[in-house]
């Protein structure tokens, strides 16, 4: 009988018979993505999807704090909107970066907007990186692969 690990990296079952093995690969890397606009959480939610992320979806800092306080070893980086109602993205930032133990997941800040003194401030905080909006499939690509498999 092979028994379920559902948190390893790498799972290799043998079977009685032949003591043959496979391989079972990980689970996808999980992104908390947060937005509050509709539209945005649809084209970040599509771009990580068919980069083959899992992702969880909310719609502001407030919910992204009750989501890691539930599964913060299970999340592997954060990407937000910097400009949110009730709690901003800097501000999620600056709790996440606060928290010990969440301060090792890695943020990302989004934009509409291009402002230095914004991103500066946003990078100074201890995000990785302040992508422009709208995010291409591109800058996901470069994130995931620069950040989630460090």
């Amino acid at each position: 009988m092979v028994e379920p690990f559902e948190h390893l990296q790498s799972v290799v079952a043998f079977s009685v018979a032949g003591m043959s093995t496979m391989t079972v690969p990980p689970e996808p890397p999980h992104v908390l993505a947060v937005d509050d606009s509709i539209v945005d959480r649809a084209v970040i939610s599509r771009l990580l999807r068919s980069s083959k992320y899992r992702v969880t979806m909310v719609d502001s800092g407030k919910r992204a704090l009750e989501v890691l306080s539930l599964q913060d070893r299970n999340v592997h980086m954060i990407i937000t909107d910097y400009c949110m109602p009730e709690m901003s993205g800097y501000d999620l930032l600056k709790r996440v970066k606060e928290s010990a133990e969440l301060r090792e997941i890695p943020v990302v800040i989004m934009s509409s907007e291009n402002s230095p003194t914004r991103i500066q401030m946003c990078l100074e905080e201890g995000a990785e990186e302040f992508l422009i909006k709208p995010v291409r499939s591109s800058d996901v690509s470069r994130l995931c692969s620069r950040l989630i498999t460090r």
